[in-house]
């Protein structure tokens, strides 16, 4: 039995993902900032789901976090899925700094201390839901693509620090494309996935501790046109 805590599962990936391990008899922390959905949660496996209901984004996180570690006596797993964005077409600074707010302070507060945890305890593996956004600028929602390129770039750091030190730290940036969730915004959405078909392809690649993971796997295609296509055709469709 391993013991998992995923930040943001009240819905979408992170709640199916906490429903694949606790299903698998893992003990499974989860956290957000509906206790309502949490416990609803809690419901379905009562005696594999722990909560602590909280923001990321609040000064307290890492109390929380910690409180979190210490009911379920140990962390083996960390993944990180919080997120937030929205189109922002006009550059609307409220959506700017909501989403720096979660997908770079929140989320470097926490995972770097996951990582140091690791580092201290043993060993574990830390893994962050970014997204195929990351890989280059976009003109709709220009925040959300620069913090998920954050998220991508800082675990690849994390990645090179564990290996060259020999830490049994293991790290995984997972680049999904559309999921059906709220987070998917948009009219022109192609390969939508349902976001159990999702979690399941990254339990498994967890499972294998790969260190970047496309989500389906079909967008590793669009990630590499994407990554060399030239400014001049792509700043005219991002």
């Amino acid at each position: 039995m391993k013991k998992i805590i995923i930040i943001g599962a009240t819905s979408g990936i992170g709640r199916e993902l906490a429903r694949i391990y606790a299903g698998e008899g893992h003990l499974v922390g989860v956290t957000g900032r509906r206790h309502d959905l949490l416990y609803s949660l809690q419901l379905e496996f009562p005696n594999h789901i722990i909560t602590e209901c909280f923001d990321v984004t609040s000064p307290q996180s890492i109390t929380h976090l910690q409180s979190l570690i210490e009911k379920m006596d140990g962390l083996d797993m960390l993944i990180y899925n919080a997120g937030y964005g929205d189109v922002s077409d006009v550059l609307d600074w409220k959506i700017d700094k909501e989403t720096v707010d979660v997908n770079v302070n929140g989320f470097i507060a926490i995972t770097h201390f996951t990582f140091q945890y690791f580092v201290i305890n043993g060993g574990g593996q830390l893994a962050t839901t970014s997204s195929i956004a990351s890989i280059r600028g976009n003109s709709h929602a220009p925040a959300y693509s620069a913090s998920k390129a954050f998220q991508s770039i800082y675990f690849e750091g994390l990645h090179m620090k564990a290996k060259k030190a020999g830490w049994p730290v293991y790290i995984s940036d997972i680049q999904p494309g559309f999921v059906d969730t709220k987070m998917a915004k948009g009219e022109k959405r192609f390969w939508v996935s349902p976001p159990e078909k999702a979690a399941r392809q990254i339990v498994e690649a967890l499972r294998k501790r790969r260190w970047r993971v496309y989500i389906t796997r079909r967008w590793w295609l669009v990630a590499k046109l994407a990554k060399w296509m030239p400014g001049s055709v792509y700043h005219r469709i991002g």
